[in-house]
């Protein structure tokens, strides 16, 4: 589905993105593989993970020094030559996080867990504490490298970019990126 002409999509193709997907960024032996908790109805219709005006995705890459400038949604494949990529613990497309089932971010975490063992990126970032404590069952994670791996995977949680998260500010979610790049360029 595209959007309207103006770039913005109309009520009614919002409404109807719901349950959509969007394609994986992702390529074998990626340095980083980043994970969002599930498509918004914006990203779906536009078809670029965290194309939604007010997602910070983007400005925290830029800012924690991934990208030599802000990237827009539609550059997305770009990363891929730097050694990142972009993937969903559920492909489905909601309005917001909150109507996804506890089973199905388990059911998400599974195929995760899959999918890194078939691509095998040095780190995997997760977006979103609470998605990570759902998916993979760990009521007590918290920012930053986790002591479980996936295969030689690196997990790292990070906050959820959302501009729905209030908890973190562009300057923290920054310094947070910043610390998942340098521990990564570490293990280079």
């Amino acid at each position: 589905m595209k959007a309207t002409r103006s770039g913005k999509p109309t009520r009614e193709e919002l409404l109807a993105a719901a349950g959509k997907t969007v394609p994986d960024v992702i390529a074998h032996g990626l340095h980083i593989l980043f994970c969002g908790i599930n498509p918004g109805l914006y990203t779906a219709v536009v078809g670029f993970h965290f194309a939604r005006p007010g997602n910070r995705f983007w400005p925290a890459l830029h800012a924690a020094g991934f990208t030599e400038k802000l990237f827009m949604p539609s550059a997305e494949r770009d990363l891929l030559r730097r050694g990142y990529g972009i993937t969903n613990v559920v492909n489905r497309a909601t309005a917001t996080a909150a109507e996804l089932s506890p089973e199905e971010l388990r059911a998400g975490g599974k195929s995760l867990v899959s999918k890194v063992r078939r691509y095998r990126p040095r780190f995997l970032a997760v977006l979103g504490v609470g998605a990570y404590r759902a998916a993979f069952d760990c009521p007590q994670a918290r920012l930053g490298r986790q002591d479980e791996k996936i295969g030689e995977t690196v997990v790292w949680v990070l906050p959820n970019p959302s501009g729905l998260n209030a908890h973190y500010q562009p300057p923290q979610l920054a310094r947070l990126f910043r610390e998942l790049r340098l521990a990564a360029e570490e293990k280079t």
